[in-house]
């Protein structure tokens, strides 16, 4: 193996500008609509999106945020719409795991927004994979008009929201929503497709057209507390169950109702008593290189990252561009599947590259996750990858076979999975990977995260060959000069799509984190999957 030279100072310092970086963005995002149209909320008695989940999760305990960056930087004709305007995530209720959902009526008062739509439907789809308890807390004035045909009419738009709501129902996952402000249009069936529903008194109000609307259509004048407001829905429709006094008082029933909800069967994945890594975590940080080109020993990233540092290999010998290994996270058997770094040299003497997949990583990776599957272990995947090798060598050994048989085995894996996406993840090594199209139960990233069909230089370079070649094919040339300027062009803008903070807007990640929670959110990860099912593991058909 080529040595590995490491700025150990150098790399800690520029992963911590990164999350510092990161830091600064959360805070300005968790302000919502900002400062004064927060204080505008405690004015009506109401308290924030932010307060009300700190005051309903159990005191100390952790709050994953699921889409903070959602919709980060988009929407800039419209004002922004910072974390989509609605917060979400996994939180402990009366000592329990549940999925959180709660508009932000400080922003556009909570309109839902294209990625609004996406980021609400990632939450039921945690909630239904996990069969986890999910709590609304509604605050909402409905569709965001001016878009409202990209949120509207299609499979995953808004009205799939309404469809998860009776699937859940049918799947038996309990389903609290807490009517705290405007509950409005389509929007209304939501609480009360949930199986419980709670108003609160001067706040909340619901119904399918608001007073404006019913003088247009109908001509009648109406008050808004007449037409759907808490006595009305509570006491002469019969709408809602609970009818609650103020948000206090809703949130500390909402508490109580959780805390009498009985058990699912566990899944059963293997769990003892938790110990921390034997080296030390923070050195994470100065093992990954500031230079996402360089190579580096994955091992001792997992080394930090797992319990008592243990790690058994599998194939270790063999396959060495990816690391397969089982250990244990907080207490929890995994097996793990890493990009491994370093350049190294295969049994027949060649060189390989760090971070590329090649014909025996990618058998080796697809019987161990086969592995894993037939003992029913949850799969952690750690991204690092540049993609499949390529060239004629590679061709005739049959690369495409051997990476139809990771893929195969990826998709069809039954046992939860969990991605972390620490550098690179480029092509279809995000998918063999397990990319968020093959269905992760979370996906994060690390700051560094680059996430694209190739790496930026590369792309960038095609690009402009086809733009030359199209302009030659009109009559017209680029200089030299022109031609650097065009390339600069296109590399700064494919560079900005392959930013963690670009796929975050989109949920193409769950979030971007600090690389040192990443054992925690694994392990949260697994403990929600323990209540899900795990399906008989069928591989299909797969080429040998």
């Amino acid at each position: 193996m080529a040595k590995i030279d490491i700025d150990k100072s150098k790399n800690e310092d520029h992963m911590k500008l990164l999350i510092s970086r990161m830091q600064h963005r959360l805070d300005k995002i968790m302000l919502g609509g900002g400062a004064n149209k927060i204080e505008k909320e405690h004015k009506q008695g109401k308290m924030a999106a932010r307060e009300r989940i700190e005051y309903l999760i159990d005191k100390g305990s952790y709050f994953f945020e699921l889409g903070a960056f959602a919709g980060y930087e988009m929407y800039e004709e419209y004002g922004g719409c910072p974390a989509a305007g609605v917060i979400a995530g996994i939180g402990y209720v009366s000592g329990r795991q549940c999925v959180i959902v709660a508009n932000d009526a400080t922003v556009k008062a909570g309109a839902w927004f294209p990625i609004t739509g996406k980021k609400n439907l990632r939450a039921q789809e945690i909630a239904m994979e996990n069969r986890l308890p999910i709590i609304y807390l509604v605050d909402s004035a409905g569709v965001f008009l001016p878009m409202q045909d990209e949120i509207f009419p299609d499979k995953e738009h808004f009205g799939r929201i309404f469809r998860n709501n009776a699937r859940m129902s049918g799947m038996g996952i309990p389903q609290i929503a807490a009517i705290m402000g405007s509950c409005v249009a389509g929007g209304a069936y939501l609480p009360i497709m949930s199986d419980e529903a709670l108003i609160v008194e001067g706040a909340g109000s619901i119904f399918l057209a608001g007073p404006y609307l019913v003088k247009a259509a109908i001509g009648e004048d109406v008050d808004k507390e007449t037409l759907g407001g808490a006595r009305t829905q509570s006491e002469i429709s019969g709408v809602t169950d609970y009818r609650m006094p103020d948000d206090q008082t809703c949130l500390d029933t909402i508490r109580s109702l959780i805390d009498k909800i009985g058990q699912f069967p566990k899944a059963g994945f293997d769990r003892v008593e938790p110990r921390p890594p034997m080296e030390n975590p923070e050195e994470m940080l100065g093992f990954f290189p500031h230079e996402g080109n360089k190579p580096y020993k994955t091992e001792e990233i997992l080394r930090r990252l797992v319990d008592d540092s243990k790690l058994t290999y599998y194939k270790h010998g063999y396959g060495k561009t990816i690391l397969c290994a089982y250990a244990r996270i907080d207490g929890w058997a995994v097996g793990i599947v890493a990009n491994n770094r370093e350049v190294v040299k295969n049994a027949k003497g060649e060189m390989q590259f760090g971070g590329v997949i090649y014909s025996d990583s990618a058998d080796k990776a697809a019987r161990f996750i086969m592995n894993c599957n037939q003992k029913k272990i949850p799969l952690v995947f750690l991204h690092d990858v540049t993609g499949f090798m390529v060239g004629t060598r590679s061709e005739h050994g049959g690369i495409i076979k051997d990476g139809a048989k990771m893929v195969n085995a990826v998709a069809n894996s039954t046992v939860p999975k969990f991605s972390i996406v620490m550098g690179n993840s480029y092509g279809a090594g995000n998918y063999a990977m397990c990319g968020k199209a093959y269905d992760p139960r979370l996906i994060v990233a690390w700051p560094t995260a680059k996430i694209a069909v190739m790496g930026g230089e590369q792309a960038a370079k095609v690009l402009l060959q086809i733009q030359v070649a199209a302009m030659k094919a009109k009559g017209q040339k680029l200089g030299e000069s022109e031609q650097e300027k065009l390339l600069q062009e296109i590399t700064e803008r494919y560079d900005n799509q392959t930013t963690p903070y670009y796929a975050a807007a989109r949920l193409w990640v769950d979030a971007i984190i600090n690389p040192l929670e990443t054992r925690r959110i694994i392990s949260l990860g697994i403990e929600a999957a323990n209540n899900g099912i795990v399906e008989p593991f069928n591989p299909g058909v797969i080429q040998t």
